[in-house]
């Protein structure tokens, strides 16, 4: 039997504006199931990767539909805690990114109150191979922070390999400690990290060219991707694969969207994919993750795997809602460009 890859993080209901306009005078709200880690877990189930989810939910009927929604989806969910009373939730505007138009509802959930030595690491990572998890549930609180550091370390004590997504989202960072402090000892443990230049600073203190969106130059930032991911590898010394993702919001809505993967000391890039307007930010950077888990999990050759995964969160930005229906042959039919 194959071994597993485990996804942690918290599971988010996402609450948005009605997509279609015909039907929102009646139902004026969608409730979408997200959670970075989450999003991650449906992509690999759907592109047949053994996928295993952690999180915490409170025992209510909610929770279960939750999990029956998982499990359909072929997501193993023996390692889903209950505790606590509520679910996190987010709001999002119709399309908006999730650094611009997002509302956190996440305080007191039932995620956000666990505490260290809660979860048996020992019995969660009986069967993985590999441990994925993002910035976003360390920032929420020093207890969830801490609880990451002890799977990580738990991880690491087992050999299996680690991701670490570098989502920063600035307005969940507000309990004292700085993202630098508090990521950096997780990160080291890491065999992948995927994030942006932007990110890798926030998070890690990499430094960034601050004038370089003046240069307006596609080179410049496949540059600042090479400087970006050999600092990293020279801080993190375990770390073999880094990812960096670039999308820009163009004039006529028009997205440009390009990625970097720098490994075994070379820098690849992906073909360059654009489009007019898109459907729904939400999940791509997620589907992007997933992307590269399942190409290093099948052991793909490093551009393949490079391909494959911005193909994905290309293909995500189409798509309505926090995950992403995309099967292994759509996505292979466009990894190598629109």
């Amino acid at each position: 039997m194959n071994k597993k890859v485990l996804s942690f993080g918290e599971l988010l209901l996402r609450i948005s504006p009605a997509a279609n306009y015909e039907t929102a005078e009646k139902q004026p709200m969608t409730l979408y199931i997200g959670g970075a880690e989450a999003n991650v877990a449906t992509a690999l189930a759907g592109w047949k990767v053994p996928v295993k989810y952690c999180t915490v939910l409170p025992d209510n009927f909610m929770s279960k539909h939750v999990i029956d929604y998982l499990e359909y989806k072929g997501i193993y969910t023996s390692s889903v805690l209950f505790g606590g009373n509520r679910i996190g939730v987010y709001y999002l505007e119709r399309g908006a990114d999730l650094k611009g138009s997002m509302v956190y509802d996440r305080e007191y959930s039932s995620f956000s109150q666990i505490k260290p030595g809660t979860i048996d690491w020992d019995k969660v990572f009986r069967g993985v191979s590999w441990f994925n998890f993002s910035a976003i549930s360390p920032a929420l609180n020093a207890n969830v922070a801490n609880v990451c550091l002890e799977a990580v370390e738990a991880a690491a004590a087992k050999g299996i390999t680690i991701s670490l997504d570098l989502n920063y989202r600035a307005r969940l960072w507000q309990y004292g400690l700085s993202p630098v402090e508090v990521i950096t000892p997780m990160a080291k443990h890491c065999d992948v990290l995927m994030g942006n230049v932007w990110s890798a600073n926030s998070l890690l203190g990499i430094p960034v060219n601050e004038n370089i969106h003046q240069y307006k130059s596609k080179d410049a930032y496949i540059e600042q991707a090479l400087l970006t991911s050999k600092a990293i590898m020279e801080q993190f010394p375990k770390c073999k694969t880094v990812a960096n993702t670039f999308r820009f919001d163009g004039n006529a809505n028009q997205i440009r969207y390009y990625t970097t993967l720098y490994t075994n000391q070379q820098l690849l890039q992906s073909p360059e994919f654009t489009c007019e307007g898109v459907v729904d930010r939400s999940g791509s950077g997620d589907c992007f993750m997933a992307g590269l888990i399942y190409g290093l999990y099948n052991e793909l050759p490093a551009q393949e795997v490079l391909n494959y995964a911005t193909a994905a969160a290309f293909g995500k930005l189409q798509e309505q809602g926090d995950t992403t229906e995309q099967d292994v042959f759509t996505v292979s039919k466009h990894k190598n460009g629109n």
